[in-house]
């Protein structure tokens, strides 16, 4: 099968795979400083050769000089071409690929949409030099000519189809003007208006500094104050960040600004702070973090200081550990932002800021103690009931020390009695109503687990979803890897869907919620999903995890084998067999080759 594989997708293909994770699915990885280490697959050696590196993205042989990035080792690793090579990691990534037609349509389509794209920028550029008013709202915000021609700012006038015009006489159809997300179709269907109308006008641009949609901001109180191009063939708001060309383009500095709107990145580029990014309308997603990864180690968030910014600053947080990217916060306690700030008090005293920045668990203490009277017994308990949650997944004993001490001293608590809460924080899924709580049990009474209780994917999954519904973390450290696709049984499919959906809107499951939006039979499932009687102590907990969804997906790779050995039973026993089956039977050996090198690699490393 041909597929389009335009610059842009192969990007995306390789920003959503890891190298290091991909590359671990074949051979044993060893931790080597920055790198990871093996012996080469490529050849035989004793001594390993075969480097990795997750911050540059490439692998590379000093044995025999083989070498690449993520694609290039599937490619070579499984002796398939590039394009299939690419396929393999879209479909590892849940990336669709758009068939390719003889005449490379989608290709040249979207060469043209960055094209109407380039026109509409120009078009707004110039509107804006010529709208006096628009000139002053921007001075007033401490924006120059030189930084609205460094970042190609404009204005859209309030005009219903000036810009359709402009396009259709430079030559292009309004179906794809359209398809561009510049113009709106009317509701009875008989024609098209602009998006955009008597806004500010914000070009953003790709990785490859190709513009790819437009943000709008009102001079005046009409609402709604910002407005986005839509999703189109070229953009996808989850995928990009404004500003990225800005931090390629500037790469000398190892960290990146991570703002909220778009005017924060354009005062921070304005104060010589030139590798600043934004989301675009959406919360910070897990594609917005890969991207950073490839280019940056740390990151520093500068989101807004009220309630709904530091929410975000939470999740941003998780995501980023997630991808074990280095993440600060900077307070904001005298500015709502960066851009207010930087305006008010200058660069030096933001340089300050930023030093002055927290780490997870430091800005965490913050958080909760604006949140907590720390002058009352109850605000004392919940305060270090909140801190000692965090402190049970410390690796480092140092580290978590440091903390203890830091706690007591904040609350009067004894360190004594913090590090018993945070060292005994176990797990018991008979606690049915478990929402932000959890219980405190002695760990001394839990005799060791065997992790898989009795054989059978069924109390894999059964248990696996009794630990993602009771611990949120669970969740968030295998929501990359396993989804409810990847469950067996299809009404645990349809738990885990539920699941992960609440998942996406708060942090904790309320059972109460859960039945309402389950049918009979699954509340039936969910029944003897909670009443599995799992006891399980922090430090086993994530092994338990793995194996469980180690037993999954080694049965998923069995069903894989036993269908494909199915149907290559079925040509077989043809008498007579056409050139179709013969072209089958080939291409289901091969696959049946590829799933039995998977079964043998899951066995050797689980």
């Amino acid at each position: 099968m041909l597929y389009t594989l335009s610059d842009d997708l192969i990007d995306k293909i390789k920003e959503n795979n890891d190298i290091v994770e991909v590359i671990s699915d074949y051979i044993e990885l060893n931790r080597a400083g920055a790198n990871y280490k093996a012996c080469c697959p490529f050849h035989k050696e004793k001594t390993p050769s075969f480097m990795v590196s997750p911050t540059k993205q490439i692998y590379h042989c000093f044995g025999c000089g083989e070498g690449g990035d993520v694609i290039s080792f599937i490619s070579k690793y499984l002796n398939v071409d590039f394009v299939e090579a690419a396929k393999i990691l879209a479909d590892r990534a849940g990336i669709e690929l758009e068939k390719k037609d003889e005449n490379n349509e989608i290709k040249i389509r979207n060469e043209v949409l960055f094209q109407i794209n380039r026109e509409a920028a120009i078009f707004f550029y110039k509107n804006l030099r010529n709208n006096p008013k628009a000139v002053a709202y921007l001075r007033n915000r401490g924006i120059d000519y030189e930084t609205i021609k460094n970042f190609g700012l404009g204005f859209a006038l309030d005009n219903w189809d000036d810009l359709k015009r402009y396009l259709v006489k430079k030559g292009y159809e309004e179906k794809l003007i359209y398809k561009a997300g510049l113009i709106v179709e009317r509701n009875n269907k008989n024609g098209y208006y602009n998006r955009f109308r008597n806004r500010v006008i914000f070009p953003i641009k790709n990785n490859r500094n190709k513009i790819i949609g437009f943000g709008g901001r009102v001079i005046d109180d009409t609402l709604p104050k910002y407005l986005n191009s839509p999703d189109t063939p070229i953009f996808n708001k989850r995928y990009n960040l404004y500003g990225i060309n800005n931090v390629i383009k500037y790469s000398e500095d190892e960290k990146v600004f991570l703002a909220e709107g778009y005017m924060d990145v354009i005062t921070l580029f304005n104060h010589g702070i030139k590798n600043a990014v934004a989301s675009l309308g959406t919360a910070f997603t897990e594609y917005q973090a890969k991207l950073l990864k490839k280019y940056r180690r740390d990151v520093y968030i500068c989101y807004d200081s009220d309630e709904a910014g530091q929410n975000a600053v939470n999740s941003a947080f998780e995501i980023l550990n997630r991808y074990d990217i280095k993440a600060k916060v900077v307070i904001f306690d005298r500015a709502k932002d960066p851009d207010e700030y930087l305006r008010k008090y200058g660069i030096n005293m933001f340089n300050e800021l930023v030093r002055n920045s927290l780490g997870f668990i430091d800005y965490k203490i913050h958080y909760y103690k604006k949140k907590y009277d720390l002058q009352t017994t109850s605000g004392k308990i919940d305060f270090t009931k909140e801190i000692t949650k965090l402190l049970s997944n410390i690796k480092s004993s140092v580290e978590k020390d440091v903390y203890i001490k830091k706690i007591s001293q904040e609350t009067g608590i004894s360190p004594e009695a913090i590090n018993r809460d945070s060292s005994g924080f176990l797990y018991s899924s008979k606690d049915k109503y478990i929402k932000r709580h959890y219980r405190y049990t002695n760990k001394d009474k839990i005799s060791p687990v065997k992790t898989i209780l009795k054989s059978g994917y069924m109390t894999a999954e059964n248990s696996l979803l009794n630990l993602i519904i009771t611990d949120k973390t669970v969740f968030d450290k295998i929501n990359d890897e396993f989804k409810p696709k990847d469950f067996l049984d299809k009404i645990d499919i349809k738990i885990a869907e539920k699941i992960y959906d609440i998942y996406e809107k708060r942090s904790y499951i309320d059972l109460a919620d859960l039945k309402e939006i389950c049918n009979d039979k699954e509340l039936n499932k969910l029944e003897v999903i909670l009443d599995l009687d799992i006891k399980i102590s922090y430090d086993s907990k994530e092994k338990a995890v793995k194996d469980y969804m180690s037993v999954i997906k080694r049965q998923s790779l069995k069903l894989q084998n036993d269908k494909i050995k199915n149907q290559i039973n079925e040509i077989e026993i043809k008498k007579d067999k056409s050139v179709d089956d013969i072209k089958k039977l080939k291409l289901l050996l091969q696959q049946l080759i590829k799933i039995k090198e998977k079964i043998r690699l899951h066995d050797k490393f689980h």
